[in-house]
């Protein structure tokens, strides 16, 4: 493992798609004008025949790829995760997720580490978004490897799938030996006190915050939940009810995201322990850089190990 190597999870994105242009002629990718960013222009240079830019047009594209899935293709739709699931959002509710067909959603620029854009490009409401809509699979990978894996799983699942990816450098927290299940939380870290759900780059953070925490003689456990939905509701039941103490992690809204999937699971199965979502606190996202963001909304390592032993005041 190492967290010296840093990789965006969109360049990711672009690189499997490279490799999936040639293995698999049933994957068509669309893009709103912005494949550079995204990096779909990878597969662009590979099968010019099978990628099409829609412009700045998220609605339409949408639907153009309902209708492929439709024909037994398998569309790749991108765009920042802004505009892929908030502008296009009835599209995706009623030419997707209802017909449940085999279209999957890689929106990048996720979070408040889209850094300088401002609120107005931060999605933090995504997860939300995809997370309530039925047939909907919904995975924020944390680093590159577990993101390639994601996307293969993708195409081998039916049905629609959101993948939530993001433009900042992540450091890489998985070997090539890692197995990537859809639907299956993974124990990053085993411990005993606290266990800190994490999902996308804050994986990476909880780990961090770990450490700290072990130097201190507190042992806290880290689950990686790349699947948002299906929740491995089993795993996360386990690992709260052996460790007491539950702190979620994520750079997305504490409302409707992956704190609210988890408190929903532990409040129906009977699983009573401290409890703390970490996220953005009802609020927008505001100009600044990736940083400087994490540190104001406290999703930095050395805050969220404070944020632990507050909540282990109260176990």
């Amino acid at each position: 493992m190492s967290k010296t190597v840093k990789i965006a999870t969109r360049e990711a994105y672009g690189q499997v798609l490279a490799v999936l242009a040639k293995e698999n002629k049933d994957i068509v990718v669309l893009d709103a004008d912005l494949s550079k960013s995204t990096k779909t222009a990878d597969f662009a240079k590979i099968a010019p025949q099978r990628f099409f830019n829609a412009g700045i047009a998220e609605q339409n594209m949408t639907g153009v790829a309902a209708g492929l899935a439709a024909a037994g293709k398998i569309p790749f739709i991108s765009s920042f995760a802004v505009f892929a699931t908030g502008r296009a959002f009835e599209q995706i509710r009623n030419s997707i997720a209802y017909p449940a067909l085999n279209v999957k959603i890689a929106a990048t620029h996720a979070g408040i580490s889209v850094g300088e854009d401002g609120g107005t490009h931060q999605s933090i409401e995504d997860l939300a978004l995809m997370r309530v809509l039925p047939n909907m699979t919904v995975i924020s990978p944390a680093d590159a490897p577990e993101t390639i894996q994601a996307v293969q799983a993708a195409v081998r699942h039916q049905g629609p799938v959101y993948l939530r990816l993001g433009r900042l450098a992540v450091p890489v927290i998985h070997s090539e030996d890692y197995q990537f299940t859809l639907g299956k939380g993974v124990l990053e870290l085993p411990g005993q006190d606290i266990v800190l759900f994490a999902t996308g780059m804050m994986v990476s953070h909880a780990l961090e915050a770990a450490s700290l925490l072990a130097a201190e003689g507190i042992s806290a456990a880290v689950a990686n939940i790349h699947t948002i939905k299906p929740l491995d509701t089993e795993f996360v039941v386990e690992q709260a009810a052996l460790c007491g103490a539950v702190l979620t992690i994520e750079e997305h809204s504490v409302i409707g995201g992956l704190g609210s999937a988890i408190a929903e699971t532990l409040l129906e199965s009977g699983c009573h322990v401290p409890f703390l979502r970490l996220g953005v606190d009802d609020m927008f996202g505001q100009s600044g850089s990736p940083a400087a963001l994490m540190k104001y909304y406290g999703l930095t390592p050395i805050p969220i190990a404070t944020q632990v032993k507050a909540l282990l005041a109260k176990k």
